[in-house]
């Protein structure tokens, strides 16, 4: 079996049948599982809604199952990240 160190190493699958056996050979390193589990912040949070395509809402739910998280939680996991990498570009360090 063949751990998987890296987030990277998990192919986009295009049917259940390809990523059935993808995972019937491979696993996933616990140590990847742990960093990926999202602490909540103690602040007190808001609830917004968004509109999603229902295939592309399909898509995430599908990512995150294969990740073992809920996919709320990798959705807030991303754009996290991905304001921290805006934020770096754009030297704005203090917000």
């Amino acid at each position: 079996m063949k751990i998987i160190s890296n987030w990277n190493e998990v192919p986009d699958f295009d049917t259940d049948e390809a990523e059935h056996a993808f995972w019937s050979i491979h696993s996933l390193n616990p140590r990847l599982i742990n960093a990926s589990v999202h602490a909540p912040d103690s602040k007190e949070s808001t609830t917004i809604t968004l509109r999603f395509d229902p295939r592309m809402l399909s898509r995430i739910k599908r990512i995150a199952r294969s990740r073992f998280l809920n996919y709320q939680s990798m959705m807030k996991q991303w754009l996290a990240e991905r304001m921290e990498e805006e934020m770096r570009r754009s030297g704005d360090q203090d917000s």
